[in-house]
């Protein structure tokens, strides 16, 4: 691998450099050769849409399949990336540490590889929104150059741009597995309730990968995936590994002022996005959510899964 000479040094300062150099983070190779893979019927794919809870997922399946290891240096080591494992130099089919195997995806339902079993997490888009949006400040993005709103407009509003999909669509991944939501091989949550009920994520979870949850295990497991615990430990849930590569294919600098593991508070997105952005995401919600699956709104929706 090589760094991109086209690439200037230094974070994005605007839209089109982000995406520039965003999408050298991939190759077509890469992807294809992820997206060919084998999953085996027992795998778990952890594949909500991008800040939608994917690594407290990760964290979760690898906690209850390990009872609580935490030898790793980057989750998606241990728990890898299917569509950029190849790019990482990581081999997909390499032994993992525990059965089941466990991999993460951001892909909708049309294209993740077929066979093994998901688990789904949805988010209010505004919240996924802001939290990519910070995510990628400080990282991808020179903080004070791009503003919030100008990034959801470019990456929510205008379908097929969104970093937190593999190059897909909030609203698509969000339709593709709401229709799969009760098939025998996918758990589908709501990121809002995990936050209030993390000790039910666990046992559904659980449930869900086979795996008996005895009372030590789940006081593990629960204090493993809380967010006091991920923040001692936020260099293992960082993306190491896509930071590195970063730095190498994107020029990005080394070090970065951005974080995975936030607060995560629901709602969160409120108070920072302008009114006509949240209007749009509304207007959006109507032509992509409703008028096929009747929910007026992101709150309804969710409210079916209780």
């Amino acid at each position: 691998m090589t760094t991109d000479t086209a690439l200037p040094p230094g974070r994005a300062t605007t839209l089109d450099m982000f995406f520039a150099k965003l999408g050298a983070m991939n190759t077509p190779e890469g992807i294809a050769k992820g997206l060919g893979m084998t999953l085996l019927r027992s795998d778990i794919v952890v594949a909500p849409f991008g800040k939608s809870g994917t690594t407290w997922l990760q964290q979760i399946a690898h906690t209850l399949r390990t009872r609580g290891d935490m030898d790793f240096d980057d989750i998606s080591r241990v728990a890898p990336w299917i569509e950029f494992s190849t790019d990482l130099g990581l081999d997909l089919d390499a032994p993992q540490k525990a059965r089941p195997r466990v991999f993460k995806s951001h892909l909708d339902a049309h294209r993740i590889p077929k066979g093994g079993r998901y688990i789904i997490a949805c988010r209010d888009p505004r919240d996924a929104a802001y939290s990519m949006f910070r995510f990628m400040e400080g990282w991808f993005i020179e903080p004070g150059t791009v503003e919030l709103n100008d990034f959801v407009r470019a990456c929510f509003l205008s379908p097929g741009k969104a970093p937190g999909s593999s190059n897909g669509d909030y609203w698509t991944h969000l339709k593709s597995w709401w229709h799969r939501r009760d098939d025998p091989d996918v758990l589908f949550m709501a990121y809002e309730q995990m936050k209030e009920d993390l000790p039910g994520t666990i046992r559904a979870v659980a449930l869900f990968m086979d795996i008996e949850l005895d009372d030590e295990l789940a006081a593990i497991t629960e204090e493993h995936a809380s967010l006091a615990f991920m923040q001692r430990h936020k260099d293992r849930f960082d993306d190491k590994l896509m930071r590195e590569r970063s730095i190498e294919v994107a020029a990005l600098p080394a070090d970065s002022g951005s974080s995975k593991v936030r607060l995560g508070q629901v709602g969160e997105s409120r108070q920072h996005l302008a009114a006509d952005v949240s209007q749009a995401l509304d207007d959006l919600w109507h032509e992509r959510i409703t008028r096929e699956l009747g929910f007026a709104d992101y709150a309804s929706m969710i409210a079916e899964l209780e």
